[in-house]
């Protein structure tokens, strides 16, 4: 399929493909940093828990960095954009490999995460211009599904590469597909031009808009449950699963399959019924949380347990879409906000669960809360619904006018 992109002929395949090879390379160092934990606080002569500072380091860079270049590179082309955010998350990968010590680690980690936020909201906004308005989920799922299959191939790439080569080589080999990416938009992304009226101050106008933040509040609290059981899953299949490590890869893996499926399985309800389709993702994301602690026991339920609670990952494209209807002329800020409100969610969930973890509940009492923080975001559902159906008829006669 070839689409008219102002006078220049544009394949949405090729420009998606070049968008989620992006997502692949922003997931793979988001996710396989976790697993290079040991070797590089080794390599660095730290202990675990400080080198853990390395991977709040890059999370702290994303929520910084969403908002501020969204905001001071308001007046740029979305393809220029791009190609200048991944063009900085392929340089400060590069530089991470080679990192002489934990501060100079901590820096370049920060640095990665800086475009982390601002990519995929401008990523997403590009796919969707590709398309008709009713597959606009289903583009935007294509980008994040780069993200998705990370957790499947990019993570035990990364991870394979630091054990055989050195914890260096699984920075390194990001920068390389961060590299990758920028060729691959310069080749295929569409050549526009700056949103009429683009200026930092009309991407501000967000902020002022209730069900933006409802929406980023939903993500960053019912996201949050999915956080809570993944960060200590490893932990939880050895110590109460009593499965050998060689097996949590395994089980990470079918993780990463059941958010793939979630992904795109709710981006489809999306494009059909888009709120309705957010609600259905976090009541399920809540069974299948409350679900987990009764499943740990044996190997098999721990893993169906887990490739459910993957399925609940579909929520991130729904909400991408949701902020679209709801930041009106701020698209640009409201859509990279929407990663923003996720790293919040993966410091959110983590710390709740290791509190309760800390308090004598168990490994396993993650599940308990994560399905808590999954309910906490559909009662934010219900409070947009209900906020928005209460501004529909003040705003219906000005419709007639």
């Amino acid at each position: 399929m070839t689409a008219i992109y102002g006078k220049t002929p544009v394949r949405p395949g090729l420009v998606i493909f070049a968008l989620g090879m992006g997502g692949f390379a922003i997931g793979t160092t988001e996710f396989a940093v976790m697993s290079l934990l040991p070797y590089f606080s080794a390599g660095l002569g730290i202990d675990e828990p400080t080198a853990g500072h390395v991977i709040s380091a890059y999370a702290l860079g994303v929520v910084v960095g969403a908002p501020i270049l969204a905001v001071l590179a308001a007046k740029l082309p979305r393809r220029t954009l791009l190609l200048g955010l991944m063009t900085l998350f392929a340089i400060a990968n590069v530089l991470s490999a080679l990192a002489p010590s934990y501060r100079w680690m901590l820096a370049f980690r920060f640095l990665s995460g800086l475009p982390h936020g601002a990519y995929f909201g401008v990523a997403a906004l590009v796919a969707a211009s590709l398309v008709s308005p009713y597959r606009r989920a289903q583009a935007v799922a294509r980008v994040m599904l780069g993200l998705t299959i990370a957790t499947i191939l990019g993570v035990p790439l990364a991870n394979g590469m630091g054990q055989v080569l050195g914890w260096r080589w699984g920075f390194g080999v990001v920068g390389l597909l961060g590299a990758l990416t920028v060729l691959l938009v310069w080749l295929f992304a569409p050549h526009d031009r700056p949103q009429p009226g683009a200026s930092p101050l009309r991407e501000l106008g967000a902020l002022r808009r209730r069900q933006v933040w409802l929406t980023l509040g939903i993500g960053a609290i019912g996201f949050g449950g999915m956080f809570a059981v993944y960060t200590y899953l490893a932990n939880t299949l050895m110590a109460v699963t009593g499965v050998s490590a060689d097996v949590v890869p395994l089980v990470l893996c079918v993780f990463g399959i059941g958010m793939t499926i979630g992904n795109l399985v709710g981006a489809w309800a999306a494009d059909r019924a888009l709120m309705p389709a957010a609600a259905g993702i976090l009541l399920w994301s809540a069974a299948a949380l409350a679900l987990f602690p009764f499943m740990v026991g044996n190997v098999w339920t721990v893993t169906l347990a887990v490739f459910l609670i993957g399925g609940g990952g579909g929520l991130g494209t729904v909400l991408q879409t949701r902020l679209m209807d709801v930041a009106e002329d701020a698209q640009t800020l409201a859509a990279a906000l929407n990663h923003s409100a996720f790293n919040l969610a993966n410091a959110l969930g983590p710390w709740l669960g290791g509190m309760a973890i800390s308090a004598g509940y168990g490994w396993a009492s993650t599940g308990w809360v994560g399905s808590g923080l999954a309910f906490g975001g559909f009662v934010l559902w219900l409070v947009s619904v209900a906020e928005e159906r209460l501004r529909r008829p003040a705003m219906a006669p000005a419709s007639h006018n």
